[in-house]
């Protein structure tokens, strides 16, 4: 069997659509920023191909979606764009993923960061414990060690995860 151009053609194009939609399903999937490695490992595809993909739906989520491709730093990751966040908002916070207490646990390291973890405990209590795990298995918080505590800060992640776009401005005094 002979293979003619335009059987050719419509093959690399059937490969594309699903090259296309593999990408499309981890983006969708992971919520966070993935290096191009990470998208290598999660598609197997091979980095030409995925450049590829990736360039064709940051085409297809242009500004008249509500959804958003972003290349930030060769990292790449799908969100709901900052026009429409509010919206996304009601629905995302009708299950709350962090408890009231968690909140004001993260926002004392937010505004205090670099804080001990000994400083958190004696403001918010021992709960404060858990959270901390919490947030640092997320990777929203970093720590170093201090002494017999830990010196908590916030981890780059925290500003991806909330979507702030400057975080040197963020939380600094």
């Amino acid at each position: 069997m002979e293979l003619t151009k335009e059987t050719q053609k419509e093959l690399d194009d059937a490969r594309d659509i699903e090259n296309i939609k593999k990408v499309e399903a981890v983006l969708f999937v992971s919520g966070k920023f993935l290096s191009q490695e990470e998208l290598v490992s999660l598609t197997d595809l091979n980095p030409i191909l995925l450049n590829r993909a990736l360039n064709i739906l940051k085409d297809k989520y242009d500004e008249n979606s509500a959804i958003e491709v972003i290349n930030k730093d060769n990292l790449w990751k799908m969100d709901v764009r900052n026009e429409h966040h509010s919206v996304a908002s009601k629905i995302a916070s009708g299950s709350e993923e962090f408890t009231k207490a968690e909140q004001e646990t993260l926002a004392v390291i937010a505004y205090k960061q670099p804080i001990t973890q000994s400083k958190i405990v004696h403001v918010r209590g021992n709960k404060s414990y858990d959270h901390i795990k919490r947030f640092m298995e997320l990777g929203l918080v970093k720590s170093k060690k201090l002494g017999r505590t830990i010196e908590l800060s916030l981890s780059n992640d925290f500003y991806d995860y909330f979507n702030i776009k400057d975080n040197e401005k963020a939380f600094n005094k």
